[in-house]
């Protein structure tokens, strides 16, 4: 089997999710490696993390897939072990930045590096990801924005004639496949999408275009409507969520996956996550603290110095202030994760669910 629900409290579920590159367990959440690498971030720096996602989009475009190609795969590319995710594009549509026009063959989308336009359809998205050869690829997708003037059941519409294409384009044997679904925050949309794309039988099936701007509640109602109508045996993954307690909440409602910048975007910013909530460590309060970020936080940053050093650093614009934010938040992330995995296994959940501000 794929995915195997290893134990369950309430909706909250440990699984173990078989890949390529090994057994990994579940709930977890994947730091965003853009360009085959995280800002800031050497893989030494990654060393409680298990799994990343990249973007299939600007790897085919630089360094190209001939070079990737010539290292046999990303994971080698990257000289990474671990369990990697790779983006469609689809994600793309939102970002004026890259976006030039969409048709039922695929989006148009212009390089960020030459301006050239590209068309990029179902089946490209699956060539570019079966070479590359990520232990797990996404299905092309067209996503809306929450209060997008396009049709939102053109685009689920769009989503579902894509995905059944992905499926018949996908040939690599060693990579597993997740299908996403769509439908904005209309419920009804919600529930077709749901159970077209769990009718695809894929490996995985990712809740998309959700944690745009929406309100958090509506959010939460989109991951209820839709669970009852996928497949318990599939591992679900709400793709863009990075906030601890967005992250516990939706765990708590049934979401194995995660991935998001905002850990590391929030960090570089000042934005510093502890159990007790988000600091602003660029306040004048800090300017004289010799405590650590977290008490009892094993990072790099907090076993070494202090929050007024920190601060320092950062207001002074020195560079390695982004990597020393950045080592702290996604370390945070993924030491909550493994308290998650570890309290749904032993039945206490409930307790870390109030232990997270």
């Amino acid at each position: 089997m794929v995915f195997k629900i290893v134990s369950e409290q309430g909706k909250a579920r440990l699984g173990k999710l078989k890949t390529a590159h090994g057994i990994i367990e579940t709930p977890f959440f994947m730091p965003v490696a853009t360009k085959a690498a995280m800002k800031h971030l050497s893989k030494d720096d990654l060393d409680n993390t298990n799994a990343i996602i990249t973007n299939t989009l600007l790897i085919s475009l630089k360094p190209g897939l001939e070079i990737i190609s010539h290292f046999n795969g990303l994971h080698n590319f990257m000289s990474w072990d671990k369990v990697i995710f790779t983006d469609s594009g689809g994600f793309q549509v939102l970002s004026e930045f890259f976006y030039d026009k969409i048709s039922e063959s695929g989006f148009y989308f212009k390089s960020p590096y030459d301006g050239k336009v590209h068309l990029l359809t179902p089946e490209r998205a699956i060539e570019i990801q079966n070479a590359l050869g990520s232990d797990v690829a996404m299905a092309l997708d067209d996503v809306p924005h929450h209060n997008s003037s396009r049709s939102i059941s053109n685009c689920v519409k769009r989503t579902h004639e894509w995905a059944a294409r992905c499926k018949e384009a996908h040939k690599n044997e060693n990579q597993l496949l997740f299908g996403i679904t769509q439908g904005s925050i209309d419920k009804k949309l919600r529930v077709k999408s749901a159970k077209f794309i769990n009718s695809l039988d894929f490996d995985g099936i990712a809740l998309g275009g959700l944690g745009i701007r929406e309100e958090k509640k509506a959010m939460y109602n989109m991951i209820d409507f839709s669970l009852p109508y996928l497949n318990k045996e599939k591992p679900r993954y709400l793709m863009g969520i990075g906030s601890p307690k967005e992250i516990i909440n939706a765990v708590d409602h049934g979401i194995d996956i995660f991935d998001s910048c905002f850990p590391t975007r929030t960090a570089r910013h000042g934005g510093l996550f502890t159990k007790n909530g988000r600091i602003d460590i660029l306040r004048g309060i800090y300017a004289k603290d010799k405590s650590p970020i977290e008490k009892d936080c094993t990072c790099y940053f907090c076993k070494n110095f202090s929050k007024a050093y920190l601060r320092h650093l950062l207001k002074s614009e020195v560079p390695l202030a982004f990597r020393y934010v950045s080592i702290h938040n996604v370390h945070f992330i993924q030491e909550m994760m493994k308290e998650i995995r570890k309290s749904i296994k032993k039945n206490y959940f409930d307790d870390v669910k109030k232990e997270y501000k």
